[in-house]
């Protein structure tokens, strides 16, 4: 009794509440607040205010495109020049054989990966805003420019010999017309890339990125790491096969190497297989004892010296057929302009690499600077790797992006700011400037075993399948398309691929959401799924639907459907089903006159009162049967339905209010506003009311703009919560059984006083 009693007393206190508590509708709260006064500016006003020039303004651009200025005034000496230095250091020590063995990725000359490894480094010091990214060559990024070089300057074009001697003159002189070509490639490409991100930083492009997901740059990342080891494979074995590029291209790689797998060198073999032990050695020591070392063990730049300490000195080349790196040029190359009539060759191809080196540029600048506390411009981000590319460009260097590894070791050893990237940059400068002519002797294979181990990361990114697939089946879906995609069709045509099915994921989540009916968690304004939680109860006859998507035309079909379905009641078949009652009402009423038609002239023509009772004695129990017949027909119809009408109008009867939940809607289109507008008015027509609720400030805008509101539908249908839509749909119900039952006390009334 107590329980009673206590329930009791919070159902009086709810219903205070909710007599006492205004509705929000959309009408009230316009009526309630007063908007802003706000000048309508020109658009030449706009112009002119934001080109006007001020002090403050000029000294505001100028740091932003220049961030050095800001931080590097304000350098703490004492804290971070140490940490720098060493960072620096470690940096460039892996910045030299790096730079050597991506060359051979971009199909140029090994010298050019040196030059890439300097100018944009040198450049992104001034211009980056990122501490702690390690800018440079990178595996993706130089294997995609190898692609595209390759397919413009194949070993066909140049009479090329697959041969081991390297005595010919007239071959040696084919190669290098052949790297001639594939430079002027890979630099024209370099400029348009560069020229790409400097115009999308400019017009504040940023959030470009945000279409490459993480699935689906892991997934192809981890493609191109198999087209890197791929390529690679003939370097490591010393076979001498052609380099392939397009569709299955890994696939043909791999025919043509076990192809010539008898032809392997032992000696380059061998001299590989040591330097990939001990560089997988050196990084797991690093990994497993990363907190104990002062620094990490520079295990690349150790093998590198060794190795071509041991090629100089045994004459590998010469002696067993090793190939090496070959002439290294003291000193740089004169500028020069890049051949723009290639532009329009690789256009295509520079847009992918813009938009890849971006991606992979600010993912690890956003990861640093979270864990450091600071935060990274997006724009200028773009800005500074198309200055880096564009200038670079012209110095021959090939497009560079952060990389990954050096990027981690820059971190971990205590780097605080670029100035470690402006000492390891200074590092490649000694090497090209003083002793790059040293490296010459640098077996080839050394420079295959750094590659391959570095892609030891990217390999480990095929864990990310398992975890997918408890987590999110469709993001585990777009990392496989996007894997399989671009190790068979290529890293260009995988990017497509896998960018399209991504936006196809979007579309298919907006196209197929969860469709709910909310209750009432019990004493509170609370609403959630009825299916989910067995506390929440509806209210009898109101519904409260929700969508978690906008309306718009993809899945305005689809949003009527499921409310239809799960509130229960179509008022198209209701529709229907009254028209089908109302027609055989009539054709039985038709019938029933006629026959009473019959009957009458039957009696009127026989108009003797003898015939007339002759007839009447003749047949009594005919006409009485036909005339019982025909009344108990005649009342079946007006006074209870037929069965089909009863069974399609019982779910309208028990249902007199819908409320929609638009809190999850963003937006609504033209196609979408006018399925809605329908729907409600299909509602109507049956006896239900649809209000909405928790329509946003857009939402509301984009109903008025596109006149959704009329005589049938106006704004007071707009409630600021579901619950102030259940208080009014309770309010109004009550109302109208009141209003039913004081009518009925009337009439009982009347009838009693007659």
């Amino acid at each position: 009794m107590e329980l009673a009693s206590g329930e009791d007393e919070c159902l009086c206190q709810r219903q205070r509440y909710c007599v006492d508590r205004p509705i929000y509708t959309q009408e009230y709260l316009q009526k309630q607040l007063h908007v802003k006064e706000t000048e309508p500016q020109s658009v030449c006003h706009k112009i002119t205010h934001s080109c006007r020039c001020t002090v403050k303004k000029a000294k505001s651009q100028l740091y932003s495109f220049l961030p050095i200025l800001k931080w590097l005034p304000r350098y703490p000496v004492k804290e971070y020049l140490l940490g720098d230095i060493v960072s620096g250091l470690s940096t460039g020590v892996m910045q030299l054989p790096q730079g050597l063995a991506y060359a051979l990725l971009a199909a140029v000359p090994p010298v050019f990966g040196l030059y890439s490894s300097f100018y944009p480094v040198f450049l992104y010091t001034f211009f980056g805003t990122s501490r702690h990214i390690s800018i440079g060559t990178f595996a993706v990024i130089s294997l995609m420019i190898g692609g595209v070089a390759v397919r413009m300057a194949p070993d066909e074009n140049f009479l090329i010999t697959n041969t081991n001697s390297t005595n010919s003159t007239i071959n040696q002189e084919n190669v290098d017309a052949r790297d001639a070509l594939r430079v002027q490639v890979a630099v024209a490409i370099t400029l348009l890339c560069g020229l790409i991100q400097l115009l999308l930083g400019i017009l504040r492009f940023g959030f470009v990125s945000i279409y490459l997901t993480e699935p689906l740059v892991r997934g192809f990342t981890t493609a191109a790491a198999v087209h890197v080891f791929t390529s690679q494979l003939k370097y490591l074995l010393g076979v001498k096969t052609k380099r392939f590029s397009g569709p299955l291209s890994v696939m043909y790689s791999l025919a043509a190497v076990f192809t010539n797998i008898t032809t392997t060198n032992i000696a380059t073999l061998i001299t590989g297989s040591i330097c990939v032990i001990l560089l997988l050695g050196a990084k797991e020591i690093n990994d497993r004892f990363k907190k104990k070392l002062p620094v990490p063990i520079p295990m690349e730049i150790i093998v590198v010296i060794i190795s071509t300490g041991i090629s100089f000195g045994m004459s590998l080349e010469d002696t067993y057929g090793v190939h090496v790196v070959g002439n290294i040029p003291t000193g740089f190359r004169p500028p020069a302009l890049p051949d723009y009539k290639l532009f329009s060759a690789v256009f295509v191809d520079a847009l992918a690499i813009a938009v890849v080196g971006f991606s992979m540029t600010i993912s690890m600048a956003k990861i640093f600077a979270l864990k450091h506390g600071y935060t990274v411009n997006g724009n200028q981000e773009l800005i500074a790797l198309g200055l880096c590319n564009s200038i670079g460009s012209f110095f021959q260097t090939f497009a560079v992006t952060c990389s990954m590894s050096r990027s981690l070791v820059q971190e971990s050893t205590g780097g605080n700011t670029q100035i470690a990237g402006l000492l390891s940059s200074f590092m490649v400068l000694l090497v090209i400037l003083v002793i790059g002519y040293l490296f010459e002797p640098l077996p080839q294979t050394v420079l295959a075993a750094i590659v391959m181990v570095n892609l030891k990361g990217m390999f480990k990114q095929f864990a990310d399948i398992p975890h997918l697939w408890r987590t999110s089946k469709l993001e585990l879906a777009i990392w496989v398309v996007s894997f399989l995609a671009s190790v068979s069709l290529g890293l260009d045509y995988g990017l497509l691929v896998a960018v399209a099915f991504a936006i196809i994921t979007v579309i298919y989540r907006t196209q197929s959401p969860e469709y709910r009916i909310l209750g009432q968690i019990p004493n509170t304004d609370i609403y959630c799924d009825v299916e989910e939680y067995e506390e929440v109860k509806e209210y009898p006859g109101i519904k409260v639907f929700q969508a978690n998507t906008s309306l718009y035309f993809a899945n305005s079909e689809l949003f009527v459907s499921a409310l239809r379905k799960k509130t229960g009641i179509d008022p198209g078949a209701i529709m229907i089903a009254k028209k089908k009652a109302q027609k055989r009402h009539a054709r039985e009423l038709k019938k029933t006159k006629q026959t009473e038609k019959k009957a009458v002239l039957k009696l009127t023509n026989d108009v003797e009162m003898a015939v007339k009772h002759e007839l009447m004695d003749d047949d009594p129990m005919t006409d009485l049967s036909v005339n019982d017949k025909n009344g108990s027909a005649d009342r079946n119809m007006h006074n209870s339905p037929s069965e089909e009408l009863e069974y399609f109008m019982s779910p309208a009867i028990n249902v007199h209010s819908i409320i929609l939940d638009f809190t999850p809607v963003n937006f609504v289109d033209s196609v979408g506003a006018k399925s809605l507008k329908s729907a409600m008015k299909e509602y109507k027509e049956i006896g239900v009311d649809v209000l909405l609720s928790g329509c946003n400030a857009l939402v509301v805008r984009d109903l008025t703009s596109l006149n959704f509101f009329d005589k049938n539908i106006e704004k007071d249908l707009l409630f600021h919560s579901i619950h102030d839509a259940m208080i009014h749909c309770k309010f109004k119900a009550s109302s109208s059984a009141l209003t039913s039952s004081e009518e009925q006390v009337l009439t009982s009334d009347t009838i009693s006083q007659i």
